[in-house]
């Protein structure tokens, strides 16, 4: 199964998210990740849009995305020149007694604690996603009690900008 990252930027209108995710379903695509914000430019919207492909050649897809009408420009990320993050709060069990074992995870992944209860702490993590599962992995002797990850957003590396000034 091949992972593919892709940056489209949007007219900033209802419906536009529906639409664009409606076209992945349509055609038995599984997007893995899915992150939605504004731009530098007012009225733009980037998705960043994680989907695993098996058989089924993307670019069927980025062509009919291509023809939506609020979409203004889509690039395809590889790893290797992109920069890639997501964001993980995980509430974990820390008693007195762990306490002090659960911040040395915490500083190992240079994590931060952003809330501290008497018998739980909550950590803000940002990185790749094998970083911070490999930080879960860390944290399950302790009991995870609860955690929400963002999807992944990407931006290219160097001074290259995929800007919706450059199409229009």
């Amino acid at each position: 199964m091949e992972i593919h990252t892709l940056s489209v930027l949007v007219e900033d209108k209802p419906g536009v998210l529906a639409r664009v995710s409606g076209l992945f379903s349509r055609r038995g695509f599984n997007i893995t990740s899915l992150a939605v914000g504004p731009t530098e430019q007012p009225g733009v919207s980037r998705m960043t849009i994680v989907v695993a492909v098996e058989d089924l050649p993307l670019e069927q897809v980025t062509k009919q995305l291509n023809k939506l009408v609020n979409v203004i420009k889509i690039v395809e990320l590889e790893p290797a020149t992109s920069v890639q993050r997501e964001l993980l709060l995980v509430k974990v069990r820390a008693d007195a007694g762990m306490r002090s074992s659960v911040l040395e995870a915490v500083q190992l992944f240079r994590a931060k604690v952003v809330d501290v209860a008497p018998e739980a702490l909550t950590i803000e993590a940002t990185g790749t996603a094998d970083k911070l599962n490999a930080l879960l992995r860390m944290l399950e002797p302790y009991g995870v009690r609860e955690m929400v990850q963002s999807g992944m957003v990407a931006v290219g590396r160097g001074p290259r900008s995929i800007t919706a000034a450059s199409v229009r």
